[in-house]
């Protein structure tokens, strides 16, 4: 399987920043035919994702989005 890593820094704040991943969520369900499910913690969320030939999470925090992603066989090229 291949990895995609992609950290991306933000002055949000955590609520701001989760709402932008909510919205991602819903037209990642929507659009890409994804399964989300969001994990609320106390300084951090982790939404995780998945459909076939791909699976991973984002991270939310009050400074950054940090996703992971591994791509299957077919999402390779």
């Amino acid at each position: 399987m291949s990895d995609i890593n992609v950290r991306k820094e933000h002055c949000l704040g955590l609520a701001k920043a989760r709402k932008v991943a909510m919205k991602w969520a819903e037209h990642a369900e929507e659009k890409l035919d994804m399964e989300c499910t969001m994990l609320e913690g106390e300084t951090s969320d982790t939404l995780e994702f998945k459909r076939s030939g791909v699976t991973g999470q984002m991270i939310v925090t009050a400074d950054h989005f940090e996703i992971t992603a591994k791509l299957g066989f077919l999402f390779k090229a």
